[in-house]
């Protein structure tokens, strides 16, 4: 029995013996395994936190770029603003502008009147004073009343023609017109203007009263009627100083009208001709604002 005992024993010994390594490896796969799934979820939470941070530089530049790019829409439109504004206050201070030296030019052309008429009247006082001074006198032979007529009587004979009443000076009518103009008494000054072209047709003062006649047309809303004088000035007096002022009435005349295309091509016209004048500027201005060119386009053939 003893024997049996010892060999019982040391064959679970031997057999537990030989368990040993099997269990051995397996624990070793165990921990191989687990250190294995250790590195995974470590590369994982890596690859986790490395996308965390790129989306979050993503996000962060987006906002950026969002936000510059509605800082520069708002700065163009401010530049927009801005620019309309800066037409609209150039336009303006244009035509100011032009209303001043319009203004300034009727005072000088009313105070070239005065100076001519000043002029002439010193000239006759001294002639008067010449003719006194070298002893003078009235001619002895002078007419005596016509038969059947009073003597002093100062009265026309019988039958003689009446004779036709003068016209004033033109200086002095000239004069007159220019001050009722300025003194906004358009129908008095509109008759006097007319006698000026009618009486003195070939006077350098003609071509300006002619143009007031379209200015005071222009003031009235009569754009037809200013059409038509402004015309007159350009065709007829071609060098008047007022020539420049003229056209831009016009082709502002025409627009008023409705004649887009005559007014575009007066305005052209005058930057044409009168490039370096205050009336030039306006007539930019007015086209620009209008989104017209300048200058046309050559045609086919030109």
């Amino acid at each position: 029995m003893r024997n049996l005992s010892r060999i019982f024993i040391v064959s679970v010994c031997i057999l537990g013996l030989s368990g040993v390594p099997h269990a051995f490896a397996a624990n070793k796969d165990i921990i191989a395994l687990q250190a294995q799934v250790q590195q995974v979820q470590e590369m994982l939470t890596s690859m986790q936190q490395t996308n965390d941070e790129h989306f979050a530089t993503v996000h962060s530049l987006l906002q950026q770029t969002s936000e510059n790019v509605a800082k520069m829409s708002s700065q163009v439109e401010a530049m927009q603003k801005a620019a309309q504004a800066q037409q609209g206050t150039e336009g303006n201070s244009l035509q100011q502008l032009s209303g001043q030296m319009q203004s300034m030019n009727d005072s000088l052309d009313e105070l070239r009147a005065r100076l001519d008429k000043l002029d002439k009247t010193l000239n006759n006082m001294q002639s008067q004073q010449q003719s006194l001074s070298a002893g003078q006198t009235a001619p002895t032979g002078a007419s005596q009343p016509a038969a059947g007529a009073p003597a002093g009587s100062g009265e026309p004979a019988q039958g003689a023609a009446p004779a036709a009443p003068q016209a004033p000076p033109v200086d002095q009518l000239y004069q007159s017109a220019a001050s009722d103009y300025n003194a906004a008494k358009y129908n008095l000054a509109g008759q006097e203007f007319a006698d000026v072209i009618k009486f003195y047709p070939q006077s350098t003062q003609a071509g300006n009263a002619q143009f007031y006649l379209g200015e005071i047309d222009y003031r009235a809303g009569n754009y037809k009627g200013a059409i038509d004088n402004y015309k007159q000035v350009l065709t007829q007096y071609p060098g008047s100083p007022k020539a420049a002022t003229a056209e831009l009435r016009k082709g502002e005349s025409e627009l008023a009208l409705g004649q887009k295309e005559a007014g575009i091509r007066d305005l052209r016209s005058l930057i044409q001709r009168h490039p370096q004048t205050p009336e030039a500027m306006q007539a930019r201005s007015k086209l620009n604002g209008m989104g017209v060119r300048i200058y046309a386009k050559p045609t086919a053939g030109r």
